[in-house]
């Protein structure tokens, strides 16, 4: 009876310490796995912190929206000053550059004409006027006298003059207009803006009637 007391108490034992062990066990695999859920979720939270400023940030650059490029009436003067025609080109009024050489075209091909005339009849004058007999080659010598040749080198010479004077003051134009484009390159004309000028029958307070005239409504 006592042995067979023991050998139950001894398997009672082993059992509680089998039972034991394998709780420990249980509750340090639990606790490992733990552990690594809690390490993961730590990394989620450090990744989602690092993440989210630069997410917003991305997400503001996307919303807000860039500030308009304004066209710049000091780029249309310097392109026009250093090329004419190339402040039209910036502004896009293509149309304009074959005007504008055109204009260039005309005065120089004016001034070359009155360039080659002036000089002939400067050549004819001196040879008149200082009464040399070597032979020139210049048919104003003898179709002209000192006084008409004179003349005639002065108004060449005046030609001249105007002709560089309209050249500068085209080459001015050419810079002006395209500044004056370029400031008004952004503005809105709005499809409200609107001029009539109509018939209509006006009240004159001296004659104290009715009488026809025009009325001007500018609408905008």
């Amino acid at each position: 009876m006592n042995c067979f007391s023991s050998a139950r108490m001894q398997k009672s034992n082993k059992a509680t310490f089998v039972a034991n062990q394998y709780l420990s066990k249980d509750n340090l695999w639990h606790f490992m796995r733990f552990k690594r859920s809690f390490s993961r979720l730590t990394f989620s939270i450090l990744i989602c912190c690092v993440l989210f400023p630069v997410f917003v940030s991305a997400q503001l650059n996307d919303t807000i929206a860039e500030p308009q490029k304004v066209h710049s009436p000091r780029k249309a003067s310097i392109y026009s000053a250093v090329l004419p025609g190339l402040g039209q080109a910036y502004n896009r009024k293509y149309w304009k550059i074959p005007i504008l050489y055109g204009g260039f075209g005309a005065l120089y091909y004016i001034t070359s004409e009155n360039t080659k005339e002036y000089r002939k009849f400067l050549e004819a004058y001196r040879y008149v006027a200082n009464k040399d007999t070597v032979p020139i080659n210049n048919d104003y010598v003898g179709r002209y006298n000192e006084q008409q040749l004179l003349s005639g080198k002065n108004l060449y010479r005046r030609n001249l003059e105007i002709g560089y004077i309209l050249a500068g003051v085209l080459y001015l134009i050419n810079i002006l207009d395209a500044s004056v484009d370029a400031h008004l390159f952004d503005y809105d004309i709005g499809e409200n803006l609107s001029l009539k000028v109509e018939p209509a029958l006006l009240h004159d307070p001296l004659a104290a009637r009715k009488v026809s005239g025009l009325a001007l409504t500018l609408k905008f």
